[in-house]
């Protein structure tokens, strides 16, 4: 079976992949540097699937290091590049640690495949390249304009796909898959891998989750005035496990020769926008937990409302992301509960 390397793949995204891609044969070797990720990961992914991938801990913006990488694992036929810094607020106080690290690491990536002869990446994108739509383009498709960025993580996401195309069009061989996500949640069923921030979350979940678990004082709501239905900001929550299967089909559509497309653009949600309040209210419900919360003001880069058309991504990857958003929540609660030793 093939070889995919896995940038970031201790991360919660990346570590989920892994076990998708291993439980279907693959052979993976996981990069990443450990900076916003934990090693124990690693025994989380080996207890699912009964072996643990191999690792290397390097920085994707190391070139040299990455070279060791491609040459010492000869037979990689793919790339699923997660490795990249993701938190909107700290990126609008750190723009410059954003643009280095998430751009360079790209850059690295595309040189060495390159250079060792792999011609296809899956590459992790956002919503965030969107912006917030307008009326008329939403739920999203791919096909809705690329705004302005509200934030330099949305911009460097935004370069990074250019950088993809520009790289596509200079180089006839290179095939890459763009899945643009919108706002992944939940944990494995298993309880063995979940969403293990460091320090203070930066997403909405694992908040909700350490303040069930009495971590956290309070969750705080980042504004009660946008125009929504209850004031709150609506996202797409679309499921972890249900996001990694969709890099899976992605690298098969590939490595089979299943498109003649270059470059392919598919955004990656359930289709169903759900407040940041609703989310908190199914939580308390299906775990009878409480989780006190304060409204604050808004938060600097957030989009107001953003969801997603996935029809594309149903109807030509073959894909859909359809677990219950109250199976999801008491997964990420269960994965909690678990790390705290509840």
């Amino acid at each position: 079976m093939a070889r995919i390397l896995v940038t970031g793949g201790t991360g919660y995204i990346g570590s989920h992949t892994v076990v998708e891609l291993m439980q279907q044969g693959y052979d993976v070797v996981i990069v990443d540097n450990l900076s916003n990720s934990n090693k124990d990961m690693l025994e989380g992914i080996a207890a699912i699937v009964g072996k643990q991938p191999d690792f290397e801990q390097v920085d994707c913006n190391d070139s040299v290091a990455m070279k060791r990488v491609f040459e010492q694992y000869a037979d990689i036929q793919a790339v699923i590049h997660f490795a990249a810094s993701k938190a909107v607020n700290e990126s609008v106080e750190q723009p410059l640690l954003y643009y280095r690290n998430n751009l360079m690491s790209l850059v690295t990536v595309l040189e060495q495949m390159k250079a060792h002869g792999v011609h296809h990446i899956v590459f992790s994108s956002s919503c965030t390249v969107y912006g917030q739509p307008t009326a008329n383009h939403l739920p999203v498709d791919e096909t809705a304009p690329i705004q302005v960025a509200l934030s330099p993580y949305g911009n460097t996401k935004q370069i990074n796909e250019e950088i993809i195309r520009d790289e596509a069009h200079a180089n006839a061989a290179l095939h890459a898959t763009i899945l643009r996500y919108f706002n992944p949640i939940g944990a494995h069923p298993s309880a063995m891998i979940g969403e293990l921030p460091n320090g203070v979350p930066q997403n909405l979940l694992p908040f909700v989750t350490q303040t069930a678990a009495g971590l956290r004082q309070q969750l705080k709501v980042y504004g009660n005035d946008y125009n929504t239905p209850d004031g709150s900001c609506i996202r797409d929550y679309i499921y972890v496990v249900d996001l990694a299967k969709a890099h899976v089909k992605a690298v098969e559509r590939m490595l089979n020769a299943q498109t003649e497309e270059q470059v392919e653009v598919f955004n990656l949600g359930t289709g169903r926008g759900l407040s940041v309040l609703e989310i908190l209210e199914t939580f308390i419900r299906v775990t009878g937990v409480n989780v006190p919360y304060e409204i604050v003001d808004r938060r600097e880069g957030d989009i107001e409302q953003v969801w997603a058309k996935p029809d594309k991504a149903n109807n030509v990857l073959g894909w859909k992301a359809d677990t219950p958003v109250e199976e999801v929540l008491l997964s990420a609660w269960n994965w909690e509960k678990k790390v705290r030793g509840l």
